[in-house]
């Protein structure tokens, strides 16, 4: 029957036709994750990076913080070992073998005094990142309003808002104003904040945080019925004063909050995607059921050799420690001298430092990409970070000290340059005036 007779005619779209999805998408159409991720900041600095080294630049890479000294021997031995066992191959479990489990617990128990039930409150986690991420996709509700520090590492902001998050942002600190900031945040945010993130050592800043504020936190937190996700990875990493402590650590904490870890830095092993998530029985419940959809954990032997990391002789730590406090000195010093005052950081594996003054006109992006490109120096720009890291660059110590050393006075030399290009410079006004 046609149009004409009093009846509706409907057109169906085409396989063509973007409406259904089916056929290429036009240029106005994006999926919505990833319509919701912003531009990565890191990329830029990375696109100049690679195209330096394809000139054949030395570039000195304190970009990502990617450690760079060698799994401790007695870890790969056991690695290797297991490997050849034939049933190593098979599928592994999900939220960990029972000996990886039970070794992190042990961890806990010997370095933070905390007690774990390593088949309730402990998953072991493709690290640490992607632990974070996994117990965001099993806690989010579309539109649940999150906390989280800024600056800080991405996953902890971007791990939500790919799960459907809204994202409020607190000062990355330790003082006073964190306290004010998270009420307000409490009282103004509609709907009520659902989850707190901490990192403490802080991912870039390197602040360092202590029992009197976790324990603050724990009773704000109870008290408003906040879920508190704590990022520890740089537990192991530190140069001054006591030992980094766990926020679960603190009396009630257990019941409302989790806790994420990671070998990655600890025994140098970032490629082998080894992590942890401990704490209150539901989130990691929740967080287990989540990861049995998701994956089947890691390779066998390497959860394996991690056990034997966690559970083996742990000199190697102090050694890598060591490693990472002298590059710190090294470079804090060198750098320094050659005109660039760097903060000297308590732990982690990461320098925080103000851009030179010189340079506080066109922002950390675009200082980050001078340092490549005249000085063949790569680090991080700190508005990668997120807003509140504007100003600041972060550099990690993943140089031996030959190479920070290098890099300083390759520094130096472009300071100078650029305070004689500066003073050089005259002044529009000033040629006019000479001209009349």
């Amino acid at each position: 029957m046609l149009a004409g007779q009093g009846l509706f005619v409907v057109q169906l779209q085409t396989p063509n036709s973007t409406t259904f999805g089916w056929g290429k998408p036009s240029v106005q159409s994006e999926f919505h994750r990833i319509k919701r991720l912003p531009p990565y900041v890191f990329e830029q600095v990375n696109k100049l990076k690679a195209e330096a080294r394809a000139r054949g630049d030395d570039i000195i890479d304190f970009g990502m913080g990617n450690p760079d000294m060698p799994t401790p021997p007695h870890i790969i031995e056991k690695l290797v070992e297991t490997v050849r066992d034939p049933k190593a191959n098979r599928y592994s479990a999900s939220k960990g073998i029972h000996g990886l489990r039970k070794a992190q617990a042990a961890y806990y128990d010997r370095r933070f005094g905390v007690k774990l039930n390593p088949d309730t409150q402990v998953v072991a986690t493709l690290g640490s990142k992607e632990g974070f991420a996994n117990m965001a996709q099993a806690i989010t509700a579309p539109g649940d309003v999150i906390l989280v520090p800024n600056p800080t590492y991405p996953i902890h902001e971007f791990g939500f808002i790919m799960s459907g998050g809204v994202i409020r942002h607190l000062p990355a600190s330790t003082d006073s104003q964190f306290m004010v900031s998270l009420d307000k945040a409490m009282r103004h945010s509609v709907p009520k904040p659902s989850v707190l993130v901490l990192n403490y050592p802080a991912n870039p800043t390197a602040v360092v945080a202590n029992r009197d504020f976790y324990a603050e936190v724990v009773a704000y937190a109870k008290k408003h019925d906040l879920i508190v996700l704590s990022d520890l990875a740089y537990a192991e990493i530190y140069f001054e004063g006591e030992p980094p402590g766990s926020f679960l650590e603190v009396p009630g904490a257990m019941d409302i909050a989790v806790e994420f870890t990671s070998v990655s830095k600890t025994y140098s092993m970032p490629g082998w995607r080894i992590g942890f998530a401990v704490g209150n029985e539901r989130l990691i419940q929740a967080l287990t059921r989540v990861k049995s959809y998701l994956d089947y954990g890691a390779f066998t032997p390497i959860q394996v050799a991690a056990t034997a990391a966690l559970n083996g002789p742990q000199d190697c730590v102090d050694e890598i420690r060591g490693v990472y406090r002298r590059r710190r000195g090294t470079l804090v010093d060198s750098i320094t001298r050659a005109g660039w005052p760097i903060p000297s950081p308590p732990a982690t594996m990461f320098a925080w430092a103000p851009i030179p003054d010189m340079f506080a006109h066109v922002g950390s992006l675009e200082f980050s990409k001078l340092l490549l490109e005249r000085a063949s120096v790569a680090v991080a720009p700190g508005v990668g970070f997120g807003e509140y890291g504007e100003g600041y660059v972060r550099i990690a110590l993943v140089e031996n000290e030959q190479r920070i050393r290098q890099a300083a006075r390759n520094i130096r030399k472009f300071l100078t340059e650029s305070a004689n290009e500066l003073h050089n410079v005259i002044p529009l006004a000033s040629k006019a005036q000479r001209t009349l």
